[in-house]
């Protein structure tokens, strides 16, 4: 009964820690592919970094606008591919 317990206990947390932005010097910031949509308005920056030789993957993190907290969008997500294409259009039009 208390293996049962412990793996409920095991699958909430992994439920409740995906898409969170980790820390760590030297590797991938995103634990895990992160999630599909944020709604704009809850938006306060994104940022978006280019694989490198420290994380192989796009990362896009966004910072929300009530409590700062960190979120990893999923860079394959339709969302994300339209953030990005709209930032790249911006871009264009500005230089």
């Amino acid at each position: 009964m208390r293996s049962a317990a412990f793996i409920l206990l095991v699958c909430l947390l992994s439920v409740h820690v995906k898409g969170l932005v980790i820390s760590s010097r030297g590797r991938c910031h995103c634990m895990d592919a992160g999630v599909k949509f944020i709604p704009p308005k809850q938006i306060e920056k994104i940022e978006v970094y280019s694989p490198s030789q420290s994380c192989p993957h796009m990362e896009i993190i966004a910072t929300l606008k009530e409590n700062g907290e960190q979120k990893c969008l999923n860079p394959e997500s339709k969302f994300a591919k339209n953030f990005i294409k709209n930032a790249q259009k911006q871009k264009r039009s500005l230089g």
